[in-house]
């Protein structure tokens, strides 16, 4: 299974699109700040939605996309499901 994931500094802060074949281990890593870079400089640890995928070719399509449209778009996709912006990542491991 392959991940597509929007990650936000806060309710209608800062956001970030990324993939990973790995949802636990990689919101760790954004969590703990392991790889410097972008999510590590501006505080974007929050996971506030996530999408899975068969493929890695599918979430690669849907990474694209989703980074192609307008931000109030990504907030709209985000507050259908999560509407308080609440971490998602508590939820991932349990």
């Amino acid at each position: 299974m392959c991940y597509v994931y929007l990650l936000a500094s806060q309710p209608h802060g800062t956001l970030y699109v990324g993939t990973t074949d790995n949802l636990i281990r990689r919101m760790w890593e954004h969590k703990v700040k392991l790889v410097p870079g972008f999510t590590a400089n501006y505080g974007v640890d929050r996971l506030v939605w996530f999408e899975a995928h068969q493929t890695r070719e599918a979430v690669w399509r849907r990474e694209k996309q989703i980074k192609e449209w307008k931000r109030a778009w990504k907030i709209q996709l985000i507050e259908q499901d999560n509407p308080h912006w609440v971490d998602l990542y508590q939820s991932l491991s349990m």
